[in-house]
């Protein structure tokens, strides 16, 4: 009767040891939507607020579409755009007919090769906001400044050391010209490593954290 009663007892055992293990290490569980909802990123929201602005700009500004952080619809950009060649994308900026347009170009001005390539660039811009104003005289405008390099690629190039300088003519122009001007910088002081390889461009996480600091501008 105790050799029955004692191997009961380790049969017991056994059944809890394996059941142990069995959840060993697993938490609780997650339904299918929840999983759903952790797996698709958070891009909805971001196209839902920008529905009705375009994005004017270069292969920076292009990022946010690559990324499909926001529609292609609401991007206007190329690689190599400067002020003046976005002269070229009004009367397709036009057609698109934004409430809010936000100018995200300077990265290529700096570099344009002319004697004095940050007064060039400037009054090309000034050209480009009139010629908007003129065509979407209802429209919102807002500048954002040329965005930061790292160290390496400033050193590669180093005109792109004007980064600072130029903003300051932006954000000047953003003022003689009555239209917003947005700064950045709290991005990459909080973000060091949201740049991409080259040192220029950028990951895909750096766009939802400037459209985070965008919102406000299109309530």
């Amino acid at each position: 009767m105790r050799k029955n009663f004692i191997a009961f007892l380790l049969i017991g055992i056994i059944a809890l040891s394996l059941a142990a293990c069995g959840n060993q290490g697993k938490g609780p569980k997650q339904s299918a939507t929840d999983q759903e909802q952790e797996a698709v990123p958070a891009t909805a929201e971001y196209k839902n607020v920008f529905q009705t602005s375009v994005f004017l700009g270069d292969s920076i500004t292009e990022g946010l579409s690559f990324h499909d952080v926001l529609d292609e619809a609401n991007v206007l950009a190329g690689a190599g755009k400067t002020a003046e060649f976005a002269l070229e994308d009004i009367e397709e900026l036009a057609k698109r007919n934004p409430k809010h347009i936000f100018i995200l170009l300077g990265s290529d001005d700096i570099l344009w090769p002319t004697d004095d390539p940050k007064q060039y660039s400037l009054t090309q811009y000034a050209k480009l906001i009139d010629t908007i104003k003129d065509k979407l005289p209802g429209a919102a405008i807002t500048i954002l400044p040329v965005t930061p390099v790292t160290a390496e690629a400033e050193q590669e190039e180093p005109r792109y050391r004007n980064i600072e300088d130029y903003n300051q003519g932006l954000k000047e122009l953003a003022a003689k010209e009555q239209v917003g001007f947005v700064d950045l910088s709290s991005i990459f002081a909080g973000n060091p490593d949201v740049h991409d390889a080259d040192g220029i461009h950028f990951k895909a996480e750096f766009y939802p954290l400037m459209l985070d600091l965008l919102k406000d501008q299109v309530k």
